[in-house]
């Protein structure tokens, strides 16, 4: 379009909307919008004694693009901080809310008139993201980064942080619901929907008797110094294994199947009622996007935008070569284990060495947890200089887009080792004579004779209740210890003037210099926040949701700890998000987007693990074999032993020391029982033929 052209057609789109008196006179076409006296925004910079410096002159031309921007910019100064308060003009909001009315007329009321401060933060926080130093391009989070600017930041309104405090914030709601309107008018609807989201026979059974007073030599569980081990050692044991694999665990994890589909409809419909309440069924990530672009600037020109199959290619390879890495740091805590239980098992200490395998896995757990938090950050690294390699159209799509791509890594990242403990652990490490070894070196792990799921148990538990554990103290602690640090640092406050005293200071516009300079430094003390507060709050959610699902027949107690770890949570949350951070910028949204997809597909992940827990993991099908085929009770005969005596001898194969294979295996040291017995056979867990070690009919 011509210059004089797009000239006229902006004069008319101003006269539309009302910012153009219509014929000289003092009557708006529309009515105009009305607006706390408060100021929007706070930018701070460093005070500087030379101003001819470089970062002084790019920290004055971005004010003054803003002011060519017809914002209000009030500048006062500290010892040695600058601050500036950015009030946007009325012409702003009322060009806003007409956009919007056009674009969303069937639900448009009267209220709307009215435009809350958060949005207002909402549309300033989108024109200081998207202005641009003239000369050279850079924008604000540039100037972050090169510290023209230290912080920026939008006000607390004391009232409503005060009114949260007593409804949200603090321990003694636990036992109230949650506000979610109050959170969504201070904090926008994006973390209300977030917060929306956080709500035995041991004497009787014979197969805790057959292993308690049981005779049974079990062969050696590693190489030269390990002996042979008597299977009524790990009593215990087999006690903590039937206190979870037993007939309640099918109904539990059927149970939770269909729990985990209600919870997302019973939500969906939760959701959906707040989204009507708050009239926003209609709004679009994109569409506000598009008019905040013409609010910004009315002769924005568009956006051209090419699909590039080559950078879906490369984002797609780069994708699938850091997955396999995820994959194969699993591998290498597998070495880990083996290792590490060969160290204990040929250690000195006697209760190391009799319970190596435990102990290498709670060892294993521990350096899991590590690798997540190193692989975290990595992770995050990763998925941001994908998405920003692949130009997204909008930032909605470059949101979606990092989100898909931190998800699936954070995911691989916890999962694929618990993943190897259900399905591979003790089925891929052959048998005495020919064992399967790493580097032809270190043998593979093995089951305990009582089942797999344990070890599954024991992973899970300490990563669990490592990650809520410490995460939530250092979540809390953190925040709060900075505050502290920044408070001692600076200089003491001065108290409200007399002329102040009566005054509201989120009317801010109406307080006194001294005054304001009070408030804007103690929100510029608070802790700083950013797009990845929320994003790590989801995250968080997302991951504890799949831990309580997706293997919960190995976990049971995951439900409870995420009970527990939710009512703490939730009340850490509210504290941190009101007094020690900064306000996060008020996000509009009637979903959470592409999180509600990632839990739909956990949910589905969940039944089908769960289903190979029990037939794989499990020794549920087996005992049912045993029971109706091979136990006393075969073939429908009735006796007066239990059907499932014999079932834990059933489950053990026999290595003849007479066999060479196993004569090179063992030595004659390891065939020493603790009671300093030799013995010429020993008991491992398999079906296999007691001649070539061939599997037999009952393991298929």
């Amino acid at each position: 379009m011509p210059q004089g052209h797009r000239r006229q057609a902006s004069i008319e789109f101003l006269e539309l909307i009302g910012v153009v008196k219509e014929n000289g006179s003092d009557q708006m076409l529309f009515p105009p919008v009305h607006t706390p006296l408060s100021y929007d925004y706070v930018l701070v910079a460093k005070t500087m004694e030379n101003q001819e410096t470089h970062i002084y002159k790019k920290q004055i031309k971005f004010i003054e693009e803003l002011k060519k921007k017809n914002l209000k910019v009030t500048k006062i100064i500290d010892e040695d901080l600058i601050f500036y308060g950015i009030q946007a003009p009325k012409e702003i909001f009322e060009r806003y809310r007409y956009l919007l009315k056009v674009s969303d007329a069937c639900n448009w009321s009267a209220d709307q008139n009215i435009l809350p401060l958060s949005t207002r933060i909402r549309i300033v926080h989108f024109i200081l993201n998207h202005t641009e130093l003239s000369h050279t391009g850079e924008g604000i989070r540039d100037l972050l980064r090169m510290k023209v600017f230290e912080a920026k930041f939008c006000l607390h309104e004391k009232k409503k942080q005060r009114e949260l405090k007593e409804i949200w914030a603090r321990w003694t709601a636990c036992l109230q619901g949650q506000p979610i309107t109050a959170v969504r008018n201070y904090f926008g609807e994006k973390v209300a929907l977030c917060v929306s989201l956080w709500p035995a026979y041991f004497n009787t059974s014979p197969l805790i008797k057959e292993v308690c007073e049981s005779d049974t030599v079990m062969c050696p569980l590693c190489d030269k110094r390990c002996k042979v081990w008597m299977l009524s050692e790990t009593c215990t044991y087999a006690k903590v294994t039937l206190l979870f694999d037993n007939h309640g665990t099918v109904f539990f994890a059927m149970f939770m199947a269909i729990w985990a589909t209600l919870f997302l409809e019973f939500w969906k419909r939760h959701r959906a009622s707040y989204v009507c309440e708050w009239k926003v069924s209609d709004w679009s990530e994109e569409e506000e996007e598009l008019i905040l672009q013409i609010v910004n600037n009315i002769n924005c020109e568009p956006r051209r935008y090419k699909h590039s199959y080559l950078r879906s290619t490369l984002v797609l390879i780069c994708v699938t070569i850091m997955i396999l890495v995820i994959i194969g740091l699993t591998h290498a805590l597998v070495v880990f284990r083996v290792i590490a239980a060969v160290f204990l098992a040929e250690g000195s200490w006697e209760f190391l060495s009799t319970h190596s395998n435990s102990g290498a896995m709670m060892l294993g757990a521990l350096f899991h947890y590590l690798i997540i938090i190193v692989m975290t950050r990595i992770n995050r690294i990763v998925a941001m200089k994908l998405c920003e390699f692949e130009k997204t159209r909008s930032f909605a799509e470059t949101e979606k887009s990092f989100t898909i791509k931190m998800f699936t890594f954070q995911f691989f990242t916890y999962f694929s080792s618990l993943f190897y403990v259900a399905f591979f652990l003790g089925r891929i490490n052959g048998h005495p004579g020919g064992y399967v070894r790493i580097a032809g070196i270190w043998r593979l792990e093995e089951c305990h004779p009582s089942g797999c799921l344990t070890d599954l148990f024991i992973q899970m538990a300490i990563i669990m209740v490592l990650k809520q554990t410490i995460s939530n103290v250092f979540e809390f602690i953190g925040p709060w210890f900075s505050r502290w640090l920044k408070k001692r640092r600076a200089k003491k406050l001065q108290r409200k003037c007399g002329h102040c005293y009566h005054k509201d200071e989120s009317m801010d516009s109406e307080l006194c210099e001294t005054c304001k300079l009070r408030d804007w430094l103690r929100n510029y003390h608070l802790n700083d926040v950013d797009s990845f507060s929320l994003f790590d709050e989801f995250l968080e959610i997302v991951i504890q949701f799949s831990f309580t699902t997706i293997f919960v027949a190995a976990f049971p107690l995951a439900p409870l700890l995420a009970l527990f770890n939710n009512v703490i949570e939730i009340r850490l949350d509210a504290i941190k998000m009101v007094t020690l951070e900064r306000r996060l910028v008020p996000k509009k949204t009637n979903d959470i987007g592409v999180w509600i997809d990632v839990l739909e597909t956990i949910g589905v992940l969940a039944v089908i693990a769960n289903g190979l827990v029990i037939g794989v993991s499990s020794d549920f099908i087996p005992r049912l074999v045993y029971r109706y085929i091979y136990g006393p009770c075969a073939n429908g005969t009735v006796t007066e032993t239990d059907c499932m005596a014999g079932y834990i001898n059933n489950t053990l194969s026999i290595a003849y020391m007479n066999d060479p294979d196993i004569h090179n295996e063992f030595s004659t040291k390891q065939m020493m029982t603790p009671s300093g017995m030799n013995v010429s056979y020993c008991s491992y867990k398999d079906y296999r033929s007691e001649e070539d070690y061939s599997l037999t009919p009952q393991y298929g």
